[in-house]
């Protein structure tokens, strides 16, 4: 490996109006280097790297190739000038084969000569063989399974013969033997001396491919070095877990004996021909508080939106013994599932009283005004707001009004769908603490989804961890903290993603 960086940046930033999506990041990868970035949802990965290619232009900072200042420059000119990148979604033109595909990535860029070289088709062929593409090269893509869609791109991205490779979220939507065969491809980058910037969700598959990790956090540098120094960074682990796991667990006898309300049988869903959930199991009891955890990416709202009637799926889901395959999500609503999603979905021009009489306006008139006092009760600064527009509110404040007006339904099944995310320390102190009211006051069951652990494990009555589309753990928390607790962030000590399902 060379000492020499073939990809410098110096002091990038990024504003979008008044949100600062990337702030004074810099990093070098040399040729053979692997360096990944890593960050929860809105971190800024993604903005450095559209910065590099130059589908974003930064407002100030250096991109450097070679020694070459790019920054600023038009995509095509930065592909010339030794960039490739591959896309996380293809967007295919549908009336070319595979083979098709490859050997228009391999055509020089130049309106002169628009035919190929007599050798592009046999390069043409070489790559697709390399990317395992080899016994579908004459097929459409709309006949490809998604993982095959993903090596057509990683095809296209090593056909322009790039010095750096940018790869977005490689492992999204493959399962195991497929994110397997896809980082032996990008270690082939590594023994060819180009320098790869990879970013995805899934620390783990990362971590056990890079050289070095750059962390980041709101847009801001937050740490750097190895995989495992980044790893055991206080900081990052804050980020991704929220801080010292800690359980509270109640005792058993609590639930332990309550019907299921809840029960999921191999659930699986597709986006498109991307697995998004493999073989899904779960179940919750009357009463029970159940956290499902797993870093951004896992499949915990594509799991929700499910058992919510909002999008298609393979498997069972039955609510207190009724099987929802055929119901409308209005109608699994009106069976008693309310679901607060990750993206609060409030209306912002609605004062808070309105927003919270739309959840209840079904309700009699002397059960609303009841339900309205209790909130109040729980959210005591929701009630000092109800004049306010929900677009004013500060984000803890929007996150109360979503949980509340969820609430305001009368729930049998509450789904709150990352509730911490974004938050300071304070909301969650006080999300924390209304949490611990409805468990200690409430016959309410709820199916909690978070990747801040500290924050899920708590109120807990059981935990299950999923990642990468699959459930590989359940049991207490106080066996999580136990044994999942060190490695939640850690690469697995198997490849078999059983492991810790069979030891649960």
């Amino acid at each position: 490996m060379s000492d020499t960086p073939r990809l410098a940046v110096r002091g990038l930033n990024k504003r979008f109006g008044g949100l600062v999506a990337v702030k004074d990041i810099g990093f070098d990868i040399k040729p053979g280097e692997i360096r990944g970035l890593i960050g929860p949802n809105g971190s800024g990965k993604s903005t450095v790297m559209k910065l590099i290619m130059g589908i974003e232009r930064p407002n100030t900072g250096s991109v450097k190739i070679d020694g070459t200042e790019i920054a600023g420059w038009a995509p095509h000119r930065i592909a010339r000038a030794g960039v490739g990148i591959v896309f996380q979604h293809s967007r295919p033109l549908h009336r070319q084969t595979v083979l098709e595909h490859i050997k228009l990535a391999l055509l020089p860029d130049s309106l002169i000569k628009l035919a190929a070289d007599p050798h592009v088709n046999r390069r043409a062929r070489e790559i697709a063989e390399r990317v395992e593409l080899g016994a579908v090269m004459h097929r459409l893509p709309a006949t490809l399974p998604f993982a095959d869609l993903r090596r057509m791109e990683m095809a296209k991205a090593i056909a322009r013969d790039p010095k750096v490779v940018l790869v977005d979220e490689p492992f999204a939507g493959l399962t195991a033997a497929e994110s397997e065969s896809f980082s032996a491809l990008i270690r082939g980058f590594r023994e060819e001396g180009r320098a790869v910037l990879l970013v995805d969700h899934n620390v783990k598959s990362l971590a056990a491919l890079v050289d070095s990790v750059l962390a980041m956090y709101l847009g801001e540098y937050v740490a750097e070095g190895t995989a495992d120094e980044v790893m055991q960074n206080e900081t990052v682990r804050r980020v991704y877990l929220g801080g010292k796991i800690e359980a509270k667990e109640r005792a058993p006898t609590v639930t332990a004996n309550k019907p299921r309300v809840l029960d999921v049988q191999n659930l699986g869903v597709l986006y498109g021909k991307a697995r998004a959930l493999d073989h899904v199991s779960l179940h919750v009891r009357e009463g029970e508080f159940v956290s499902v955890v797993g870093l951004n990416g896992a499949g915990k709202t594509t799991l929700f939106n499910a058992i919510s009637g909002m999008l298609p799926y393979d498997g069972t889901i039955r609510f207190s013994g009724k099987n929802l395959k055929d119901m409308s999500g209005a109608a699994i609503a009106r069976a008693g599932i309310v679901q607060c999603p990750e993206s609060r979905e409030l209306f912002s021009d609605m004062t808070v009283r309105e927003n919270l009489d739309l959840g209840g306006y079904h309700l009699p008139d002397r059960v609303r005004t009841e339900q309205l006092a209790w909130l109040f009760d729980l959210f005591p600064i929701l009630k000092s707001r109800q004049a306010q527009t929900a677009r004013t509110l500060s984000g803890g404040e929007q996150q109360m009004l979503a949980i509340a007006r969820a609430l305001m339904m009368r729930p049998k099944l509450l789904i709150l769908d990352e509730p911490t995310l974004g938050l300071a320390p304070v909301i969650l102190e006080q999300l924390s603490r209304a949490m611990e009211l409805l468990q200690k006051t409430t016959p309410i069951t709820v199916l909690l989804g978070e990747q801040n652990v500290t924050f899920a494990l708590p109120h807990a009555d059981r935990v299950y961890v999923l990642e990468h589309s699959r459930i590989i753990w359940e049991g207490s928390p106080g066996r999580f903290e136990r044994e999942m607790g060190r490695g939640f962030l850690e690469a697995l000590p198997s490849d078999d993603p059983t492991t810790y399902a069979t030891r649960a």
